[in-house]
């Protein structure tokens, strides 16, 4: 290579780095400031399960009583079309009856246990007496202004299009977020009602983080709002630490320096 063409390269790279380097510290200077709707440091995932049977009545009110900044839950729709809370289609887990939301009307569902094992973490139980399944629209009316994030939990034109409805009866989209890690159950959310924050999907979350450390994140327009990246290391409560390898636990590390650590 000619010291003339390694000259013109070593110009055109130190450009690009400096130029990506002033845009991710300015965005400003190429895309215009999203306006910060609401801000959550304290997220009550499922309503804080763990503390309460899981996406009930009582989870959400204890909550919101002792400061929680953001209600997080779990959206189905069942076969008279209303939308429900809860975090699994299939109710075996939750109320010990194999069948799922969407073959039962709303006054058929079965209650939930009186106890219930955590999901995310390794050996912890909630329980709690209150054990019916919620709808969407009971939260709203109880919570008006507690921002909610809404996971859409299937890929059903019907339900999201109930959610938006429900969203916009209760004039909430302001403090409402609404997603999935499925890229097309939230293009098909954005699609429905844009007026309605949406979450990165994990798709999404993978392109954003591989644009950040190529430098071209700057460059990128960006239409989600909220980041609902869960950290590798819940894998450490979900599993036994001795039954892990030092190679195992480095690799947990680094992937949670790689997403939380910039």
């Amino acid at each position: 290579m000619s010291s003339t063409a390694a000259f013109y390269l070593l110009s055109t790279l130190g450009g690009y780095l400096v130029t990506s380097f002033l845009l991710l510290k300015y965005p400003t200077l190429l895309h215009q400031r999203k306006k910060q709707r609401f801000l959550s440091k304290h997220i009550s995932h499922r309503g804080g399960a763990g503390e309460n049977l899981e996406n009930t009545m009582t989870a959400f009110q204890h909550a919101v009583t002792i400061g929680t900044d953001m209600l997080e839950l779990d959206c189905h729709i069942t076969k008279d079309e209303q939308v429900v809370v809860s975090h699994d289609e299939n109710l075996k887990r939750s109320t010990g009856i194999n069948v799922n939301i969407s073959d039962l009307k709303y006054c058929e569902l079965p209650p939930y246990l009186g106890k219930l094992d955590v999901t995310f973490q390794r050996a912890c139980q909630c329980e709690g007496k209150d054990n019916r399944i919620p709808l969407l629209k009971e939260v709203f009316e109880a919570f008006p202004n507690t921002p909610i994030n809404i996971d859409i939990k299937v890929n059903n034109s019907v339900l999201i299009k109930k959610v938006s409805e429900l969203v916009k009866q209760y004039r909430r989209e302001h403090i409402t977020v609404w997603g999935n890690a499925s890229y097309e159950i939230v293009e098909k959310c954005y699609k429905e009602n844009s007026d309605i924050p949406v979450l990165f999907s994990l798709q999404r979350v993978l392109l954003i983080l591989g644009l950040f450390f190529t430098g071209l994140l700057p460059f990128v327009p960006i239409r989600e709002q909220f980041f609902e990246i869960p950290m590798p290391s819940i894998i450490l409560k979900l599993k036994e630490p001795h039954t892990m390898s030092r190679s195992q636990k480095f690799l947990i590390w680094l992937s949670d320096m790689c997403i939380f650590g910039y």
